[in-house]
């Protein structure tokens, strides 16, 4: 096997990989960041489904209980969070103010088997909210019966 050099002199920007071309050409790179993209504000959540109930967690850290949300409209869970933070100090010759603002929203279909009518169970510690919605009481799925043909 033999090494072959590769040939740089063809490509217009040789120093430049493909994506830092795209940047370059782009007009709107600064409004494409993640950081402007919806999904990046909002918080992880998990969810668990058990025989009796589902179990849904969003990992929200640095907010209190009075600053979540949380409802139940035409089937669908909605959870808000919003925090707001001023701090202002004065000095002699100086005055600084600094503000922080931080806000989601998530809204999920419930499926058809929770009961919306019972009470939901809502906590929050250590960063976590967690909400415990609780399933209609009714049939339970029958198993599927294989028949075999002769």
């Amino acid at each position: 096997m033999s090494l072959i050099k590769f040939n740089n002199r063809n490509r217009l920007f040789p120093s430049w990989n493909n994506e830092s071309l795209k940047s370059f050409l782009s007009t709107d790179d600064f409004f494409n960041n993640d950081f402007f993209e919806e999904d990046s504000l909002m918080p992880a959540m998990n969810i668990k489904e058990h025989d009796q109930d589902f179990e849904i967690e969003f990992a929200a850290p640095g907010f209190s209980k009075k600053d979540f949300e949380v409802t139940i409209n035409d089937n669908i869970l909605n959870v808000c969070g919003e925090k707001k933070q001023e701090k202002e100090s004065k000095n002699d010759d100086y005055t600084r103010k600094e503000f922080s603002y931080n806000s989601f929203k998530r809204s999920l279909n419930l499926p058809k088997s929770v009961n919306i009518d019972q009470d939901i169970k809502a906590t929050y510690k250590n960063g976590i909210l967690k909400l415990n919605l609780q399933k209609k009481e009714g049939k339970k799925e029958v198993p599927k019966k294989v028949i075999e043909v002769l």
